[in-house]
C-alpha cells in the first residue's frame, strides 16, 4: 500500500498568506466546476452501468475526443483528461464506490487518468473482444465463478499491446461463432486484470486455455487456426454419442426414459441426410444432462429403422416417455446445423417444475431449491434455464420456477416484483437469497451453489434485525451497482467462516426505501454490523479476510477509539515506558480507507508491546488542529518518556501495509535481543548455561530486514525464559560458516542440555512467526525438563 496524505495546508508570512488564499480559492473554485462535471455523465452511462459498458462508452468519447484527433482544439488535452480520470475511477471497484460515496474529495490524492494514450491505442488496442457477443470477457471479479460453473471454457490471455493477439483476434472471433452453446468462449485483458494473470501463470500472449471445474488447465500449443482450434476444443467434450443397433436400442432407450431423459437419434442412410460425427458431438455437448445422443446405420439396421417409420436419413426427438411406434409424439428435425438443432430441441423439452401458491411453501420446507420467478410470457432465458437442473443435480439442488403473474400474491409477500432467480436453502420460504449477478447459466450455478451452503439471508422488513439480540452483519446495496454485486460472494465466504457468531443479511434499498432512509444510507454497498444497541459502519476492502478482520477488530477491539479527552488521558498521560501509536484520519479521506484494515491488523500484531489508537478528525476538527495535524492520514508515535508527553515521532515511510507499520513502530521499542561477536559466541551460546534463540543474518539481504522486527518480538516473548542473540554473517562469516549457516536468515535454537553443554549447531526452526517459535521453543524446553526430571529419579 503506497503512501498518500490529503493536505491541508501550511501558515507562512502574510504576504505567502494572501497568495496562498487567492490559490486555494482558485483550486476550489476549480474543484466545484469539477464537482459538477459528474463522471457518469462525463462517459454518458447511468449508475448502474457495467464495466463492459463503461469501458465501451470511453472507447466511443477516445475515438472523437482525443487531442490527435483534434490538433486545433487547444481544450482537448484538459477535456481528454477528465474523460480519462472518470473512465480510470469508474472501472476501479473500490474507487467507484469511494466516488459514489464522497465524491472526488474521497478518491487518492494520486491522479488517476493524469495520463493517456494514443489515438491508434484507443482504435486499434482498446478492448479487443467488447463488441463480441459469442466472446465473454472475464475479469478478476467473475473469472473463478466462470471456470466452476461445470461448463467448459476455452480462455484467451491476451494483452492490448501484442501484435500476435492481434493476428489472432479476427481468427478467435470466427472459432468462437462455431462453437457458440458447445462451449464458453471466453477473453481475459492482462493488462486490466494482470494480478491475475500472473496468478494464473500467463507469461506470454496470447495463452489460451481449456478450464474444465476441478481438473488442471488445459495449454493450447498448436497452430492458431480456427480447424485446430477446433479440434483441440472437441476432445474435452466427453459426452458419449452411442451407436444403436437391434441388441441395445430398447435398453438405451427405457433406461433413459427412467432418469427423464429423452434421445436424439439420427438415422443414416444412403439416401436422406443423418448428422456427420462433429455435428453429432457438438450436440451432444450442447444438450449434455438433458438428452442422451446416438446414432443409427440403416444400411445394416433396416428393419430397426423400419420399426420407427424412418426409410430415409432422418434426426426426430424422442421426448421422455413417448411412443417409439406413434409418429406423433417425436419432433423430427429439419436442420444439420448444431445450433438450429439445439434451439428446436430446447424449446420441445418441458419447461422447470411449477411451484404454486398451494405447493410452495410444502415442497421448501425439506429441500434446497433454486427458484426461477417469472412475469410474463416465456423468454429465450426460460430455455436456458431448463440446463439448471443438470448442472446442479450433482449439488442436490432442485430446480423449479414460479408464475408471479397468476400468483401475485406469494411473489408479493416476499417483495419480489421483477424475473429474478433465488436460493431457498430448506429451512422453509422465508430463508432464502437473491441472485443479483449476471442473468448467465454460470453465474447462477456458482451462485446456487455458494449459496446453499453460506448463511446470508434476503431481508425485508419484517425480519430486518433492527431489535434483535444476537449481532448481524447487514449489507445495504443496489442491484445495479457493480461493487455491490462484486461484495456479495465475499459475504457468503465470510458467512461461511463466521457461522453460529455472526449472522448476515442484504437489503435491497431499490426496494425498500424507507428502512435505508432510517439508518442514513447515502452510497451503495454500506456494510452495517448490528450489535445489540451498537451500530458499526464496515469501511475496508470489499474481501472476506477483510470483513473478519473488521469483525474479530469489534469483538475484541485492537484499537482504542479516542476522543479529545480519552487522548489527553490515556496519551498524554500514559504510564512511564508506555508507547502509543496514533491514526489520525477522516472517514471521507482515500487514503484513510485504505489504512483502516492495515491499522487494524498492525495493532493486532503489536498486542501487548504497543498501544494503539485512531482519532476522527471530521469529528473531532478543532482538537486536531490544536495537535497540528496537517495531512490526513497522520500516524504518530506517542513515545514512553512522559516528561515529554507532546513528543511524537512521524511516519514518512511510503508503504501504509500493516507488516512495514509494524516495523517501523517497533523500531521505537528497546532492543532485547544482543549482537554476538565470534567471543561471545563461544562463551556466552556453545560454554555458557543459557538457553538461546540466534539469527544468522546478512544486513544486504531482504528477508533478513524484513524479519528483524519479528526477532525482537520473539525475544521480548521469550524475555527470562531464553536468551536472543543475532549474528552478522557478513562480518563474521567464518563463524556462520563453522555454524554450517549456509542461507539467510537461518533460526536456531541452542538449549543448555542436562550433560552442561550445548549443541554446537543449534537445533533449526523453519518459521518466521514470533509466535510459533516461541510455542517450539517452550515445548522444547518442556520435554528438556521432563527428560531431566525422569533421570534424577532413576539416579535416585
Amino acid at each position: 500500500m503506497m503512501g498518500h496524505k490529503i493536505v491541508l495546508g501550511v501558515q507562512r508570512s502574510h504576504h505567502i498568506q494572501v497568495i496562498l488564499v487567492m490559490g486555494v480559492l482558485f483550486i476550489l473554485l476549480a474543484s466545484v466546476l469539477a464537482e459538477n462535471q459528474d463522471y457518469y455523465s462525463l462517459l454518458g452511462v447511468g449508475r448502474e452501468a457495467t464495466t463492459r459498458e463503461i469501458r465501451q462508452a470511453f472507447k466511443k468519447l477516445a475515438l472523437t475526443m482525443h487531442p490527435d484527433k483534434n490538433p486545433g482544439d487547444t481544450s482537448a488535452h484538459d477535456k481528454f483528461l477528465q474523460v480519462n480520470r472518470a473512465y480510470e475511477v469508474l472501472k476501479d471497484e473500490e474507487l467507484r464506490k469511494k466516488y459514489d460515496k464522497y465524491g472526488e474529495k474521497g478518491l487518492d490524492e494520486q491522479q488517476q487518468g493524469g495520463r493517456y494514450e494514443s489515438w491508434n491505442y484507443y482504435r486499434y488496442d482498446f478492448g479487443i473482444y467488447d463488441d463480441d457477443l459469442e466472446i465473454i470477457t472475464l475479469d478478476s471479479g467473475d473469472f473463478e465463478a466462470a471456470v466452476n460453473s461445470g461448463e467448459i471454457w476455452f480462455i484467451n490471455f491476451y494483452f492490448p499491446r501484442c501484435s500476435h493477439c492481434h493476428q489472432l483476434a479476427p481468427t478467435w472471433r470466427e472459432f468462437a461463432k462455431e462453437m457458440d452453446g458447445v462451449i464458453r468462449i471466453g477473453a481475459v485483458n492482462c493488462g486490466d486484470n494482470n494480478h491475475m494473470c500472473r496468478r494464473k501463470g500467463i507469461n506470454s500472449y496470447p495463452s489460451l486455455f481449456i478450464y474444465r471445474a476441478g481438473q488442471k488447465p488445459e495449454k493450447f500449443n498448436g497452430e492458431r487456426s480456427k480447424d485446430n482450434l477446433v479440434r483441440f476444443s472437441m476432445q474435452f467434450i466427453t459426452t458419449s454419442v452411442t451407436q444403436l443397433w437391434q441388441g441395445n436400442v430398447f435398453n438405451e432407450i427405457e433406461s433413459a426414459f427412467s432418469t427423464g431423459l429423452g434421445w436424439l437419434i439420427t438415422f443414416c442412410s444412403d439416401t436422406g441426410d443423418c448428422l456427420e460425427p462433429t455435428t453429432r458431438h457438438k450436440v451432444a455437448g450442447m444438450l449434455e444432462g438433458l438428452i442422451k445422443v446416438g446414432w443409427m446405420d440403416c444400411t445394416s439396421q433396416e428393419q430397426l429403422c423400419e420399426s420407427f417409420q424412418v426409410t430415409t436419413g432422418a434426426t426426430a426427438l424422442f421426448p421422455p416417455g413417448s411412443s417409439l411406434d406413434q409418429k406423433g409424439s417425436v419432433l423430427w428435425l429439419n436442420t444439420l446445423d448444431s445450433k438450429e438443432i439445439y434451439n428446436q430441441v430446447i424449446n420441445h423439452l418441458p419447461d422447470l417444475q411449477l411451484l404454486t401458491s398451494d405447493s410452495f411453501q410444502r415442497e421448501l420446507a425439506h429441500h434446497r431449491w433454486l427458484v426461477s420467478f417469472t412475469f410474463g410470457d416465456r423468454t429465450s432465458t426460460s430455455n436456458e434455464y431448463k440446463k439448471l437442473q443438470a448442472l446442479l443435480r450433482n449439488d442436490h439442488i432442485q430446480v423449479s420456477r414460479v408464475n408471479c403473474i397468476a400468483d401475485s400474491e406469494l411473489c408479493q409477500s416476499l417483495f419480489i416484483h421483477k424475473p429474478c432467480v433465488a436460493v431457498f436453502k430448506g429451512l422453509g420460504i422465508h430463508d432464502f437469497e437473491i441472485h443479483h449477478g449476471k442473468d448467465v447459466l454460470y453465474n447462477i450455478v456458482a451462485f446456487a451453489r455458494d449459496s446453499v451452503r453460506a448463511h446470508v439471508t434476503t431481508l425485508r422488513p419484517d425480519n430486518f434485525p433492527s431489535d434483535r439480540k444476537e449481532p448481524w452483519l447487514v449489507d445495504f446495496f443496489a442491484p445495479w451497482c457493480p461493487p455491490c454485486r462484486a461484495l456479495l460472494p465475499e459475504l457468503r465466504k465470510a458467512s461461511i467462516q463466521l457461522a453460529g457468531q455472526i449472522k448476515f443479511g442484504t437489503l435491497d434499498c431499490t426496494i425498500h426505501h424507507n428502512l435505508c432512509s432510517m439508518y442514513n444510507i447515502q452510497a451503495y454497498p454500506t456494510t452495517v454490523i448490528f450489535n445489540g444497541s451498537s451500530v458499526h459502519e464496515y469501511e475496508g476492502q470489499h474481501s472476506a479476510d477483510g470483513i473478519l478482520d473488521f469483525i474479530q477488530d469489534l469483538v475484541h477491539p485492537s484499537v482504542a477509539v479516542l476522543d479529545p479527552l480519552s487522548f489527553t488521558e490515556r496519551v498524554k498521560g500514559r504510564d512511564e515506558g508506555q508507547i502509543w501509536a496514533v491514526d489520525f484520519y477522516a472517514p471521507w479521506c482515500g487514503p484513510c480507507q485504505a489504512l483502516m484494515p492495515e491499522w487494524r491488523r498492525m495493532a493486532r500484531l503489536l498486542s501487548g508491546q504497543i498501544l494503539v489508537g485512531s482519532v476522527d478528525c471530521q469529528q473531532f476538527q478543532s482538537f486536531c488542529q490544536s495537535q497540528n495535524v496537517r495531512a490526513y492520514p497522520e500516524i504518530r508515535l506517542y513515545l514512553g518518556n512522559t516528561w515529554q508527553s507532546d513528543r511524537y515521532m512521524g511516519y514518512n515511510g511510503w508503504h501504509r501495509d500493516a507488516h512495514s507499520l509494524r516495523a517501523w513502530a517497533l523500531s521505537s521499542l528497546p532492543k532485547v535481543s544482543v549482537d554476538l561477536t565470534p567471543e561471545s559466541y563461544r562463551s556466552q551460546v556453545l560454554s555458557g548455561q543459557d538457553h538461546w534463540i540466534l539469527d544468522f543474518y546478512a544486513p544486504w539481504c531482504g528477508p533478513c530486514q524484513h524479519f528483524a522486527p519479528e526477532f525482537e518480538v520473539l525475544a521480548r516473548i521469550l524475555k527470562g525464559e531464553v536468551r536472543a542473540g543475532k549474528v552478522d554473517c557478513q562480518a563474521h562469516h567464518q563463524t556462520c560458516q563453522s555454524a554450517g549457516i549456509s542461507a539467510y536468515p537461518t533460526v536456531r535454537f541452542y538449549p543448555y542440555l542436562e550433560t552442561g553443554r550445548h549443541e554446537h549447531s543449534g537445533e533449526p526452526l523453519n518459521s518466521r512467526d514470533a509466535n510459533v517459535i516461541a510455542d517450539t521453543i517452550r515445548q522444547r524446553l518442556q520435554q528438556l525438563s521432563r527428560r531431566f526430571h525422569n533421570k534424577q529419579k532413576d539416579e535416585l
